[in-house]
Formats: C-alpha cells, sequence, structure tokens
C-alpha cells in the first residue's frame, strides 16, 4: 500500500513540472493579454474622441456654411442687409391682401444675357393672384407688345416700361419705387387690379431654379406633329409629356417660334407665354413636394437661385406664408388665361402706331380696357 501510494506520488511528481509550467506559460499569456487590452482601452478612446470631435466640427461647419448662404442669398433677394431686421423677417407673416387676394406683379428681364439688345426690357410679365382662403390662383399673362400710353414718356410698347421707370427713378406714393412701380401703375390703371407685391427675374432664376429640383415636367401640344423647333436657341421638343433641365426650360420660355426652320408655335408670342405658364406650375409641384422640403441640398440650390436673381419686396416671412398657401393650390384650382383667347375670345388686335412697329391694343379700341378690365376682375375675383 505503502509502495503502490509512493508510485503515485512519484507520478505525480514527475509530471508536476510540465504540469506547472504550462500553467505558467498560460497565465502569463493571460496577463499579457489582459495588458494588451488594457493599452488599447486608452487608445481607443482617444480615437473615439476625436472621430466625435471631427464629426461635430464638421456638422457646425455645414451649420455655418448653409447659414450664411441662406442670410446671403436672402440680403439680395430682399434688400435687406441688417442682420436683425433680417433675423427678425424670418417668422412667418402674414401677406397683405386686395379684397381676399394676394397680388403679385411678375416681370422677367433679360440682363444677366450679355447678348440681348434689350437687357432691361421685361419680355415676359404675369398677374399672379393668390386666394388663401379658397386655395385658388390666377395666372394672366400681359402680352410684351401692348401699346400703351407711358406717363411722362412717349408711347411704346409695355416692355419698355420697366426701362423708362428706372431710368427716370420713379417714385410715386402708393407704388413700387424704380421700374417696377412704373409698370406697376400702368397694369393697373388699364387692367383695373392692384397689387400688393412685386418679382423681378432674370433668365438664371428660371436655368437655375428648375436645376435646383431636378428638372420638371410640361405637356408639349403643338400643333404640329413632329413638336416644336426653335432655330435661335436650338430648341427640339416632341409632343407629349417632356422632362427638361434648365437650359431647356430656359430656351422654351424664350422660343418665339418666328425664326427660318421654326415649327410648332403658331402664336408666337402667346404660345411662349402659355408655356411659362406651364412651367411656372410645373414649378410649383417639384418645389412642393416633401421630397425637396427635407433635402437641404435642393433647398440651398433653391434659395441660392432666387436670391442671386429674384428681386423682391416680400419679406422672407410672407414668403413662408405663401409657400404653405400654395403647397395647397392643386394645379386644377389654378387658371391660366391669355388675353388672346379668353373664353373663346380675342381681347387683342394688332397695331401698327408707325409702318415700322408692329404692336398689339384692346380689341376695344386703342386705350380702350373696358373689355380686359371686365375680364379681370371675372377671372380674379368671380365678378
Amino acid at each position: 500500500m505503502k509502495s503502490k501510494s509512493r508510485s503515485q506520488d512519484e507520478s505525480l511528481s514527475f509530471a508536476s513540472p510540465t504540469f506547472g509550467t504550462r500553467l505558467e506559460h498560460r497565465t502569463s499569456a493571460g496577463n499579457s493579454k489582459g495588458q494588451l487590452d488594457e493599452k488599447k482601452k486608452p487608445r481607443f478612446r482617444v480615437w473615439f474622441k476625436r472621430t466625435v470631435r471631427l464629426v461635430i466640427l464638421l456638422a457646425l461647419i455645414t451649420v455655418i456654411f448653409f447659414a450664411w448662404e441662406f442670410y446671403s442669398s436672402a440680403s439680395k433677394l430682399t434688400n435687406e442687409h441688417n442682420p436683425i431686421s433680417l433675423i427678425a423677417s424670418l417668422w412667418p407673416q402674414s401677406p397683405a391682401e386686395s379684397n381676399g387676394r394676394v397680388n403679385i406683379l411678375l416681370a422677367g428681364y433679360s440682363i444677366d444675357d450679355p447678348n440681348h439688345g434689350g437687357p432691361q426690357l421685361t419680355d415676359s410679365i404675369m398677374i399672379i393672384s393668390i386666394n388663401p382662403k379658397t386655395k385658388t390662383s390666377s395666372l394672366i399673362s400681359v402680352p410684351r407688345d401692348l401699346w400703351v400710353n407711358i406717363p411722362g414718356n412717349s408711347p411704346n410698347k409695355i416692355n419698355a416700361v420697366f426701362e423708362d421707370g428706372a431710368a427716370e427713378g420713379f417714385n410715386q406714393p402708393g407704388y413700387f419705387p424704380g421700374g417696377m412701380g412704373l409698370l406697376e401703375q400702368m397694369i393697373s390703371k388699364d387692367f383695373g387690379i392692384k397689387f400688393n407685391y412685386y418679382a423681378l427675374i432674370d433668365y438664371a432664376a428660371i436655368r437655375d431654379g428648375v436645376n435646383a429640383v431636378g428638372g420638371i415636367t410640361v405637356d408639349i401640344n403643338s400643333p404640329d406633329p413632329r413638336g416644336i423647333y426653335d432655330p435661335y436657341t436650338h430648341l427640339k421638343l416632341p409632343n407629349g409629356e417632356v422632362h427638361l433641365n434648365g437650359q431647356m426650360a430656359l430656351d422654351l420660355a424664350r422660343t418665339r417660334g418666328d425664326g427660318p426652320g421654326a415649327y410648332g408655335i403658331p402664336n408666337y408670342d402667346f404660345t411662349r407665354t402659355q408655356y411659362q405658364q406651364k412651367e411656372l406650375v410645373a414649378l410649383k409641384d417639384k418645389v412642393t413636394q416633401s421630397s425637396a422640403l427635407f433635402n437641404p441640398l435642393t433647398v440651398l440650390r433653391l434659395v441660392k437661385a432666387v436670391g442671386n436673381n429674384v428681386i423682391t419686396n416680400l419679406k422672407v416671412g410672407q414668403m413662408e406664408s405663401l409657400y404653405s398657401d400654395v403647397r395647397g393650390i392643386s394645379n386644377g384650382s389654378i387658371k391660366q388665361v391669355t388675353l388672346n383667347n379668353y373664353n373663346g375670345q380675342d381681347l387683342l388686335a394688332n397695331y401698327y402706331p408707325t409702318p415700322y412697329i408692329d404692336a398689339l391694343m384692346p380689341a376695344a379700341g386703342v386705350n380702350n380696357y373696358s373689355a380686359i378690365q371686365a375680364a379681370v376682375q371675372q377671372i380674379i375675383y368671380g365678378k
């Protein structure tokens, strides 16, 4: 019994050095791993803190960039350069109304086109009337060739009124200052409508605005089966729904169809203004989509497009309120009118004040705007 016990002890004794070595090795390895883990933890914490700081810094830079771009564009847009006044104007404000309508005088000129012979001629003039309560709107295009008597100046086409007002520094109580004020006075008197606001846009406003929202879709409904073609802009579009980028939208808004080889624009300037109205409605659709609202890059591009290319007396807060109103207006609730075809009636007639000037006048007679005023009242106020 004793020998067996001793034998077992010897056996255990013989095996114990190896077992001990392995145990010590494992223990040593475990201690080394633990020490490495302890060393890795501080490094990870340092890396994590640096990453968080970098993300916060980038976010702060982004916020500052967006804020500066917005401030710069809003300042240009509203001509308000006092930061405190501009910030105060950001709060939503109800826009002024005339008999329950917000009436805006929209005019487009080519001041940003160095190759245009008359950069201050407002070749696009439109009356925009919005009823915030009934969620309805009216777009009435004023033909650029309408012959008018300009106070203090010789009679001329209405597209020259802005240039005259800007040159003389027009400033009369109750009207906008400058060229838009004289244009407002003329249209208010002849069309029988009071305006609350104005917006003056250049060519880039259309191009950049349409590009900002990823393009627009417009229905081309030419009587020519080939669609439309304008040799001056080289714009060629088929009939049906067409997706337009910014440059295509600008070319369509400018086309008149009177060049060599042109086709598909039978009524020249009147057809052009119809497509301008379609583009405005299509742009409204894209701007008021939820996807545009929640995309900061789209919002920034829109803000820059408007701020760099539009002049208006609307405050930012008033624009916010109008934007909310416009979002609720369906396309079926927007009347799109040109005076050459109102309810099947042409309210205009050709007029030749000299053998070299081709103009338009009211169908009722020179300076007789009674029928046009009645139509405008019916369109806007339903009277």
